[in-house]
């Protein structure tokens, strides 16, 4: 299914304005403003090709500025309250910022993404931005086929002069999650809308469909809740869907069924199914992407915190170096980390100062841990 929406940067494009402080904090703590970020968040920026900032079809590479840049999604589609709409705030922010139009272009049907690329190339946008690792085969043919076309690929790299490639952690983000999943579960904890099982030490896991990816938030997310809990046992599970809520609904309500009392999804829109049964049930979730207790705000009653990466930074800072004609320092692997503070936990907006100390206390430990080399995951940031 593909829709296109066209608005121009001067609007608020939805999201443009619900950006406050919470969200800031939801993808890592970083302002988005002017210049700040430039060199905050990357990988190594001028690893790409080495042509001078003129290279390209005049599409912001020459530093006159940009009238229109594109978004394609993710098989989850726009509106997810997460990974897609996260993208796209921050294109959002700039194209209010730099005075550019934006086209966002939902397509859920991963076999159309080589053509729906392509018809966007020859449309002549000044960047277009592909949502997950998805677009990875389909990119690989038409990076080359559109030397001249500016691009980023969220969530993997292709290895041409002229694609933005964002590795982001997720390794690392679903680590803190199991953390704070590890942590509840063995505490004694009650609200008016749920409560935890401390005799049990369960916790869930429901990913949308299972590919690599999300076998990689699965692993790491067992090894976080291990890492920290060395009696809990951790339910896993697919929904089958990234856009369907009930199938994640179904898996997580027979995870609590089975025990599990904190149930973290890898399900983009599918998640609110995760919710949905928590909250049905008595029990916590935890978000991902964002912070879900904001964009997810039904269900904040039981969203005790989320697993938060900044891509709305990211998307940003790459339209930023479109208009000022420095595109090519974004060209190759960069990278959303720990290190770069691309990467955190926030907790949720109604349990600030609620939750035991040692939720606070662990997460700190496992960030240090990561900086001080001592973890070691299984898996990659895209796969294991």
């Amino acid at each position: 299914m593909r829709r296109q929406t066209h608005a121009d940067g001067g609007s608020d494009g939805g999201n443009v304005d619900s950006i406050d402080r919470r969200t800031v904090l939801a993808t890592g703590g970083t302002v988005i403003a002017g210049g700040m970020l430039a060199g905050c968040l990357g990988g190594d920026g001028g690893n790409g090709n080495g042509n001078d900032s003129g290279n390209g079809n005049g599409n912001g590479n020459g530093g006159g500025g940009a009238d229109e840049m594109a978004i394609i999604s993710s098989p989850a589609g726009f509106d997810d309250n997460a990974f897609n709409d996260n993208a796209l705030d921050g294109l959002e922010q700039a194209a209010d910022e730099f005075d550019f139009a934006v086209n966002t272009i939902e397509e859920t049907e991963e076999a159309q993404y080589e053509s729906v690329q392509a018809d966007a190339a020859d449309q002549g946008y000044d960047l277009i931005v592909c949502v997950s690792d998805n677009h990875t085969d389909a990119l690989t043919t038409n990076a080359e086929d559109y030397p001249d076309q500016n691009w980023m690929l969220i969530n993997n790299v292709v290895d041409t002069g002229n694609v933005s490639g964002w590795i982001e952690m997720n390794n690392e983000m679903s680590f803190l999650a199991g953390v704070v999943a590890g942590v509840m579960t063995g505490e004694e904890f009650e609200t008016d809308a749920a409560a935890t099982d401390p005799e049990s030490a369960t916790v869930g896991f429901v990913g949308g469909e299972e590919n690599d990816l999300i076998q990689a938030f699965e692993q790491s997310y067992v090894e976080g809740a291990e890492w920290v809990n060395e009696d809990v046992e951790v339910l896993t599970g697919y929904g089958g869907s990234f856009n369907d809520p009930s199938g994640v609904e179904d898996v997580a309500s027979s995870q609590i069924d089975d025990g599990a009392d904190i149930v973290w999804h890898a399900a983009s829109a599918a998640g609110a199914g995760a919710f949905s049964a928590a909250q049905n049930n008595g029990r916590f979730g935890i978000g991902v992407d964002v912070d879900q207790s904001v964009t997810e705000e039904q269900y904040a009653d039981i969203i005790i915190g989320s697993a938060v990466k900044a891509l709305d930074e990211a998307t940003y800072q790459v339209a930023q170096s479109v208009v000022e004609g420095t595109f090519d320092e974004m060209v190759g692997e960069q990278n959303l980390s720990l290190e770069n503070e691309g990467i955190d936990f926030v907790i949720g907006q109604e349990f600030e100062d609620e939750l035991p100390d040692r939720v606070q206390e662990e997460i700190d430990n496992a960030k240090q841990g990561f900086a001080d080399g001592e973890i070691e995951l299984s898996c990659g940031p895209t796969s294991c």
